[in-house]
This record gives structure tokens, C-alpha cells and sequence, in this order.
């Protein structure tokens, strides 16, 4: 059943964006500081066969199915089984998704086993996770992906449980990490890719955010952003 009351809304939710303004800082400090085959290697460089394992099933936490079997399991929670919820997830996972892959056709860049085709004996690559990638690098999907869905799911956490925004930036950050162990992107990708979908899952949040007065009354609307 559609449940006809809002969402308790956060404002901006400290424990997942102080954090990644943090991640943003360091990030470009690293890529001012370090070339890409540096930033590569020290991820790609250090496995194991538990981390092979690990990383090869954590990068799906930032692919469609997965994403659409997140939201899917939020609508079992009454105040997400309406239409502004649905019409959000849709717009702040979509656009962004949208955005990477027009950026991707539209860069080409090389991916590791592409760029270092010369000579890439040197990466560290399994079998197991399937074909190898060279092209469309840049910026990276699954991390564009996972920074969009976490940072709306910390955006959607009522005041009581803003805390959970950290565990999401730090699992969106270790998917953004899986893409460099498993030799599909360069640090550099993430790195765009995790700014493109939090600034604009954010973006259209707020926008969704300041139309919820159309699909709730008024009053309602005000309510669920002071909710506790």
C-alpha cells in the first residue's frame, strides 16, 4: 500500500559529505603529487586471493542490478512506497549514469591494460572476473554509480540515523577502490566519477527536495524535513 505520508528529509547530511569533501582535498592532492601508473600500482600491486574475491564482488555494489535491488528493497519501507520517492531514485541514479557514459563516448580514454599495452605483464589481473577492458575509461561508471545511490540513501536517512552517511561514503569509496584492484580504471576516473554522481545525485535531490509540496500537502511537505 502507498503510503500518503513524506519522508523524513535530512538537511545535508555531515557524516557523509564532510567526508568525502575530505576524500575530494586528498584525492587531488594525490593526482597533483603522483603520476597515474604510481597511483595504479599501489592498489593494483597489493592482492591477494581473499582481496581477488572480495573486490571482484564488491564492484558490483555500483552496477544497474544491483542499484535497482536496492531501491526495490526501500519501497518495502512504507514512507518510500510513493511516487516522489520513486521519480527521485529514478532521476538522482539515472542522470548521473546518463552523464559518465556520454562523457565516456565522449573521451575514449585508454584503461589500464590499454594504455600499458606495451607492456602490462606487470598487472595484476584474474581470469575469474571476466573479459579485460581497453577503452571507454574515463570517468568510472561503477563509481559514478555507487557515490549517486549512497550519497541519496545518507540524503534520505531521517536525523536519528545521519550517522549511517559515513558507512556509505566509506563502502561507496571501496568500490570506487575495486575498480583500480581489478585493473578496470585509473585513480583519476574514480576519483571524477565519484565527484560527478555525489554533486549530482545532490543536484536533483534538491530539486525533487523542492517539489514535494506537488505530491504531499503543503504542511506535510514542511514536516517531513524536521522530522526526527
Amino acid at each position: 500500500m502507498q503510503d500518503h505520508n513524506p519522508p523524513s528529509l535530512s538537511p545535508l547530511n555531515p557524516w557523509f559529505f564532510y567526508p568525502f569533501f575530505a576524500w575530494v582535498l586528498i584525492g587531488g592532492i594525490l593526482l597533483g603529487n603522483f603520476d597515474r601508473r604510481q597511483l595504479f600500482e599501489t592498489v593494483n600491486g597489493h592482492h591477494s586471493a581473499t582481496l581477488d574475491t572480495f573486490m571482484s564482488a564488491l564492484t558490483h555494489f555500483g552496477t544497474g542490478p544491483i542499484i535497482l535491488l536496492v531501491l526495490l528493497l526501500l519501497m518495502a519501507v512504507p514512507k518510500f512506497r510513493n511516487w516522489w520517492f520513486i521519480l527521485t531514485a529514478v532521476v538522482c541514479n539515472t542522470v548521473p549514469a546518463l552523464v559518465i557514459q556520454g562523457l565516456k563516448a565522449l573521451f575514449n580514454a585508454p584503461r589500464p591494460f590499454e594504455y600499458f599495452k606495451s607492456d602490462s605483464s606487470w598487472i595484476h589481473f584474474s581470469q575469474s572476473w571476466g573479459e579485460r577492458l581497453h577503452h571507454h575509461s574515463f570517468p568510472s561508471g561503477h563509481s559514478g554509480a555507487a557515490f549517486a545511490l549512497y550519497c541519496m540513501l545518507a540524503l534520505l536517512l531521517p536525523a536519528r540515523y545521519r550517522w549511517l552517511g559515513l558507512p556509505l561514503l566509506l563502502f561507496s569509496l571501496l568500490v570506487g577502490y575495486s575498480r583500480l584492484y581489478l585493473a578496470a580504471h585509473f585513480f583519476a576516473d574514480v576519483y571524477v566519477g565519484s565527484i560527478l554522481g555525489t554533486v549530482l545525485s545532490t543536484t536533483f535531490f534538491w530539486v525533487m527536495k523542492s517539489k514535494i509540496h506537488h505530491f504531499y500537502g503543503p504542511n506535510e511537505a514542511r514536516m517531513s524535513v524536521h522530522e526526527n
